[in-house]
């Protein structure tokens, strides 16, 4: 089965291209433009990986990352953080409230893409047995 990936960015011309990355690359794909629609998508779409922007209508990329870590079901999903919001500090606050990579735009296409598949190995290495995560990665 293949790997689910939200996108959610209110910046219909990033939304596009990514989308089309990521379907190229064989994920499911689906997409929220507010803080609001992404908890709905989380919900009903159970995605695997969450590329994130921390500005948008509603509820800010922040908040949202902080929601997804604090609800049980959703505490395993992966974040990426995809942002113009590129300062240290800001680095610093969307990996402190659980994201787990922070990619600033302008980016790279192959850096995204070989970072998402980092991730997405991560939850395939998971023990089924135990749940615990394979140290190679």
């Amino acid at each position: 089965m293949s790997k689910k990936v939200l996108i959610v960015d209110d910046e219909a011309n990033i939304v596009i291209s990514l989308e089309f990355l990521m379907q190229q690359a064989g994920y499911r794909v689906d997409i929220a433009r507010t803080g609001h629609e992404a908890l709905e998508k989380l919900a009903s779409f159970q995605p695997d990986l969450v590329l994130l922007d921390v500005m948008l209508p509603g509820i800010s990329g922040f908040d949202l990352c902080q929601r997804i870590r604090q609800t049980a079901a959703w505490a395993s999903m992966k974040i990426v953080m995809l942002t113009a919001k590129g300062r240290d500090v800001e680095i610093t606050k969307g990996l402190a409230l659980g994201a787990n990579a922070y990619i600033t735009k302008p980016f790279s296409t192959k850096a995204l893409l070989a970072e998402v598949q980092k991730q997405l190995r991560a939850v395939e290495t998971t023990q089924e047995c135990t749940g615990e995560m394979n140290s190679r990665y």
